[in-house]
């Protein structure tokens, strides 16, 4: 099933419970489609987001309003029913807003080009937390919800972990010259994974994350742009090559390539709230949703992955070293892979945002 956007996308977002499908494209506007299994997608809403490109999308308060981000430093409440603004946040970061991750019922995360984390809080219509941890953008966050740790990923070459108890940075990864692009967790909490700019999957032991405990090359040198869980042992990869592939990295190393999206890279992958359907974008402006269970079968040839490191066990004890948290973080100098947009501006309107909602 495909959908011409007639634009570039930047993100793309499922309803949580209907079958509804949101992108958010490089000329400011957000598209909602309606999908069936039996017939063509119907665009139900277009709105004019932002002046700027809409780089991220995020529905929220159980699919009644989503949530973009943009360049202009801005992000939007939408009513999905009328399309009206609920609310707009002005200078909610310094520079451009990169990510947006759903973190609880009412609260979100949002990651900027200046390399800040912050938790946005429905219920008390504010930002609740700044985690400025990161020099360069944010390229991806994950949340692990029974700890309430939520991890970064960021063009300085670094992974945090943010407390979201204890409102503190608990640690910070060592720089690395493989910048990190996209993070799962894995192993039912027990591995994280990051996909990088060379196509190297860094795997991470939980508790133990100022080095990687082992590399996969397998994808190499593609760019492994985004991530998607599949189970505890299996992700599903979007590298720069135009390939979507199903990667088995604990315990087994193997390859499948599953589907061809089209020559450009891509950007993000997502699935339906029932997990039917896989959502891919990228530069080609189509956004395709395929059979999960059609993928499945039909992958195409196993591929032998590499690993380069001291590997650990997958039973590896979780009692690790973040009791304490971290003051002074290691800090790099590596730029970043996009222009950043928007100049440094405050918070003032930081307590307006969610005032609707």
């Amino acid at each position: 099933m495909e959908i011409n956007l007639k634009n570039i996308a930047f993100d793309l977002d499922f309803h949580p419970s209907n079958q509804l499908v949101a992108a958010g494209l490089i000329t400011g506007n957000l598209f909602v489609y309606r999908y069936a299994e039996d017939s063509e997608p119907k665009r139900v809403l277009k709105v004019r987001a932002h002046g700027e490109s809409c780089r991220a999308a995020r529905f929220i308060n159980e699919g009644r309003v989503i949530l973009t981000g943009s360049p202009d430093c801005s992000i939007l409440a939408t009513d999905i029913e009328t399309g009206s603004p609920v609310a707009r946040l002005e200078n909610c970061h310094e520079k451009a807003v990169n990510r947006l991750v759903n973190l609880t019922e009412t609260t979100v995360a949002s990651g900027g080009d200046e390399g800040c984390i912050k938790v946005w809080d429905t219920r008390q219509q504010t930002c609740c937390n700044t985690f400025q941890v990161h020099e360069e953008y944010i390229t991806d966050m994950t949340l692990e919800p029974d700890s309430m740790k939520l991890l970064g990923t960021s063009g300085d070459g670094t992974l945090s972990v943010c407390n979201l108890r204890s409102n503190k940075v608990q640690t910070q990864s060592e720089f690395s010259e493989d910048e990190p692009l996209s993070i799962v967790i894995m192993k039912n909490g027990r591995k994280v994974i990051c996909g990088t700019e060379s196509g190297t999957m860094l795997l991470y032991s939980w508790g133990f994350f100022k080095d990687c405990s082992d590399r996969f090359t397998g994808l190499s040198p593609n760019p492994v742009n985004t991530l998607l869980k599949l189970d505890e042992e299996r992700v599903i990869a979007g590298t720069e090559n135009g390939l979507i592939s199903l990667v088995g990295i604990l315990p087994n190393r193997i390859i499948q390539p599953i589907a061809e999206h089209s020559e450009y890279p891509v950007e993000r992958l997502a699935f339906s709230h029932d997990r039917k359907y896989l959502g891919s974008i990228s530069h080609d402006s189509i956004l395709k949703l395929w059979d999960i269970d059609s993928l499945l079968q039909d992958s195409g040839k196993k591929v032998e992955g590499k690993s380069n490191a001291d590997s650990d066990d997958d039973d590896d004890d979780m009692d690790m070293d973040m009791d304490k948290d971290v003051n002074i973080l290691p800090k790099s100098s590596k730029g970043t892979k996009r222009k950043n947009n928007g100049g440094a501006k405050g918070l003032d309107n930081a307590s307006n945002f969610f005032a609707d909602l």
